[in-house]
């Protein structure tokens, strides 16, 4: 895969991670290789704000990296696993040929991996905790899946050119940053024009129930773990148990947001709202053979007053989350 999109994330220099020493030709800032994956270490911190949350952040899901790869031991288990989800699979089937595709905030990097097994595409997986990145590269290198590549960057400080990708990812990540909207605005950079971003991020109302047994599982020190759906279901493992568990209820850092916050985002960015899970406009469901990257309606104030009232009692089981598509003017 070409390496001419890297730039340093300090200056914005040339960077070449051909080169066994990796460092900035223009303010010759140096990064290192992990000695055991030998993934390029590309984290440049970005705040010495007392405020910032990212140390908090890395520091956790280097200690409980997710998701799990428990059960996903092949290609073929996680193009199974992966398909079983409705948008993973549109996703995959409508992402057009050739495409070069940014996972921003990757964790572990199965939605990565999955992509990748795709021949025609360029997929790039970026975290900044390394222990996550670990267990994306060796499922990677198991597999042989060769369009795929990983490495360690913080979002605030990105080391590639602006317009460099068609898709960017960003699934899950922007609500534990300290600014969700600076994050947006910083990955936006990176979408070319008529290209497109997808975001997820939990909702301010469904996330509520979630809120409700983050107390009772602290009160009464993590018992009633049946209370989450997943947590008491038998179709996955312990490992993935605990993972979700402490994703969804010991996080350090998260915040809210509504459906007519980020698509203000995407206006002050330069992006029109294409499609989302829900839809903001109310009795609009969301079909198993949508167009992923057709222009729907964003709707007004009432509809989404109406969607996200309804998300309060719907949302809740995929953990108070909602999807927003959007493609750059």
């Amino acid at each position: 895969m070409t390496e001419s999109n890297i730039v340093c994330p300090q200056c914005s220099g040339p960077l070449d991670l051909r080169r066994e020493r990796i460092a900035c030709d223009a303010c010759g800032q140096a990064f290192s290789r992990d000695s055991e994956s030998g993934l390029p270490l590309l984290f440049f911190d970005h705040s010495r704000s007392p405020e910032d949350v990212t140390a908090r952040i890395k520091d956790f899901y280097e200690k409980t990296p997710f998701p799990d790869y428990e059960l996903i031991d092949s290609a073929a288990t996680l193009r199974i696993k992966s398909e079983r989800g409705l948008f993973a699979r549109l996703l995959d089937e409508q992402i057009p040929h050739g495409a070069r595709i940014l996972e921003a905030g990757c964790g572990t990097g199965q939605l990565s991996n999955f992509l990748g097994l795709t021949l025609d595409r360029q997929v790039t997986g970026a975290d900044l905790c390394l222990n996550s990145l670990r267990m994306a590269e060796a499922f990677r290198r198991k597999n042989d899946i060769q369009n795929v590549r990983f490495l360690q960057m913080n979002l605030f400080k990105p080391v590639f050119k602006p317009g460099s990708f068609d898709l960017v990812i960003c699934n899950g990540v922007l609500h534990h940053t300290s600014d969700p909207c600076g994050g947006f605005r910083s990955i936006a950079r990176l979408v070319k024009p008529s290209g497109h971003v997808l975001v997820g991020l939990y909702h301010a109302y469904s996330r509520i129930p979630t809120d409700v047994r983050r107390i009772i599982f602290r009160v009464f020190g993590n018992r009633f773990k049946f209370l989450d759906y997943r947590l008491r279901g038998k179709s996955i493992g312990d490992r993935k148990k605990n993972a979700w568990f402490m994703d969804q209820y010991k996080n350090p850092h998260e915040s809210k947001h509504t459906l007519g916050e980020l698509i203000g985002w995407f206006k002050r960015e330069g992006f029109e709202y294409l499609n989302g899970i829900p839809k903001p406009v109310p009795f609009q469901p969301f079909l198993p053979h949508e167009n992923l990257f057709e222009k729907n309606p964003e709707g007004s104030f009432l509809d989404h007053f109406l969607v996200e009232a309804g998300q309060f009692f719907a949302g809740d089981r995929e953990g108070g989350f909602f999807l927003m598509i959007g493609r750059k003017k």
